[in-house]
């Protein structure tokens, strides 16, 4: 299985020359899942891995279908990946009703499980804006409308998919407070986490 630091090496080899900015994104991303890897009913390996590794489709070297968590769970499938580490990547933020809408078919072939887990993954992905900076989940799906427009698909997953997004982030946020974890300024944009 490979480690960490591969799945690092891997993420940074094929997004930080193509999509520097998406780099940093996915850097923020598997910082906050390392912050909050932590609690309870949350597997602190596979979230750290799957975070540093969920956007890995949209690199040129990765993209197939141009779908990216299908792309990055197909890739990462063939380099010898953990199941639930590729089935995170596949299913991360709502990705099923987003390959729904688009007509892509394959994600099926990836379990979405329902855990506190996948819960934190796609908290760490709504609490990180574009660039890397901390944002809250309001202000990256407001920033994602607005970089798609109202006609794109993309907007449509949103608006189909906010409730489960929604969901999700509160069910971590409950265990990050439960946790006694501090919310390290959510909602200050610009602010590395």
């Amino acid at each position: 299985m490979p480690s960490f630091a591969d799945a690092r090496a891997l993420a940074e080899t094929v997004l930080a020359e193509h999509f520097p900015d998406r780099w940093r994104h996915v850097q923020s991303v598997a910082r906050e899942a390392l912050r909050i890897s932590a609690l309870p009913e949350v597997d602190r390996d596979d979230l750290i891995q799957a975070a540093v590794l969920h956007d890995i489709g949209y690199s040129p070297v990765v993209a197939r279908t141009r779908f990216h968590p299908l792309d990055g769970a197909r890739f990462l499938a063939a380099r010898g990946y953990e199941d639930r580490v590729v089935d995170l990547v596949a299913h991360h933020s709502g990705a099923a009703i987003e390959a729904e809408l688009r007509g892509i078919g394959g994600l099926e072939r990836f379990r979405d499980e329902a855990s506190p887990t996948r819960d934190a993954l796609w908290y760490c992905d709504a609490v990180t804006g574009p660039q890397g900076g901390r944002v809250t989940p309001d202000e990256r799906w407001a920033e994602i409308r607005r970089r798609y427009g109202p006609d794109h698909v993309v907007t449509a997953f949103l608006d189909r998919g906010e409730p489960e997004l929604r969901a999700a982030v509160a069910r971590t946020t409950a265990r990050i407070e439960a946790a006694g974890l501090d919310q390290r300024g959510l909602g200050q944009t610009g602010t590395e986490s």
